[in-house]
Parts: C-alpha cells; structure tokens; sequence
C-alpha cells in the first residue's frame, strides 16, 4: 500500500495469536474444518516427523503410534482466539492419549495484505 506521498506503507496487525496444532498424520483436516467453522479465515498445514515417549511398542502385534505428524498454524484474532482453540482441541480429539498437542503463542506484530477500505475503516476510530 502506498501512502499519500509515494512512499511504501506497512499495516502491522497487533492483537493476533498463533494457534499450533501438532496431530497425528491425517487427522489434520478435521481440525481445520472445526477451525474454520469457528471463525478462521484459513490454515497452514506441513508434515512432520516426531519422536517422544509414545514411540514405543504397543501390545503383541508390535504396533508403533507413527511418527508422522501433521502441524496447522492458524493465525487468528485474540477475540476469536479461544473459540477456535476450543473447537480445534474437540475435532482433533486430544483428550485422547497420544493424539497430540495443541498450543498459543501471542503475537508481537503481523503483517499482510488488507484492503485500502478496511485500513481506512478501522483508522477512523
């Protein structure tokens, strides 16, 4: 965005969190979907490997819990924040042992692409 003198213009988000889940490989969309129905605008989602307690084996067969792991970032309002964290905590199933973790981390600042109307909206108050 430029400003009235030419010059480059940074809108710089403040009062934003960014949620991370870290689940077992394939049980990521149904936490974004949970999310995204709770109000975020969108998700990041990569593969990962994991190691911890877990990775051990189980009963006679020898299963391993895989290591594979999916992360989402969801960066969302602090006013939404809670409500998205809940209903991703639900979708994702981790009060199940071993299903994974899910965390909040405060954001200093943020920056991205908003449109010059709502820019304008929101610094007339």
């Amino acid at each position: 965005m430029k400003t009235q003198d030419g010059h480059e213009h940074i809108v710089v988000l403040t009062d934003a969190v960014l949620i991370t889940c870290i689940v077992q490989r394939g049980a990521a969309e149904e936490a974004v979907q949970a999310a995204r129905r709770a109000g975020a605008q969108g998700a990041t989602i990569f593969y990962a490997r994991g190691t911890g307690v877990r990775q051990k084996h189980l009963g006679v067969l020898g299963v391993t819990l895989s290591a594979e792991k999916e992360v989402i970032y969801i960066v969302a309002a602090t006013d939404q924040a809670d409500r998205i964290f809940e209903k991703i905590y639900i979708a994702a199933k981790l009060d199940t042992p071993g299903m994974g973790m899910l965390y909040m981390t405060p954001l200093e600042k943020m920056a991205t692409y908003v449109p010059e109307e709502i820019v304008e909206r929101f610094s007339h108050d």
